[in-house]
């Protein structure tokens, strides 16, 4: 429950408009499992996988983080996609660079 409600909101703060790549998402695996690691009293070096942590935890049948970020960025096209052309989130959303740097 504490997962849900705390480390999810945490982890996800902002998160529709992030531009993810892959170093930034093993990033957010890795804090992910960190913070399930540790109320759970199970170190990195005792080679315990992944998904025994999230079953010790009561966390195995919620979605992964990158589902939970994933739903929040649909979510946040939906709502800017009904608002008026006029509004700075729109503008921003169909904005196109002129040049690279």
């Amino acid at each position: 429950m504490i997962y849900k409600t705390i480390v999810q909101n945490i982890l996800t703060y902002g998160s529709e408009v992030w531009q993810i790549l892959n170093r930034e998402l093993n990033r957010i695996l890795a804090t992910e499992m960190d913070v399930l690691r540790r109320p759970a009293q199970k170190s990195r070096l005792e080679r315990i996988k992944n998904e025994t942590i999230k079953e010790i935890m009561g966390v195995k049948d919620d979605s992964y983080i990158i589902d939970v970020i994933e739903q929040k960025r649909l979510i946040w096209y939906e709502d800017t996609n009904r608002m008026s052309d006029k509004r700075l989130s729109e503008l921003i959303m169909e904005w196109i660079p002129e040049e690279r740097r």
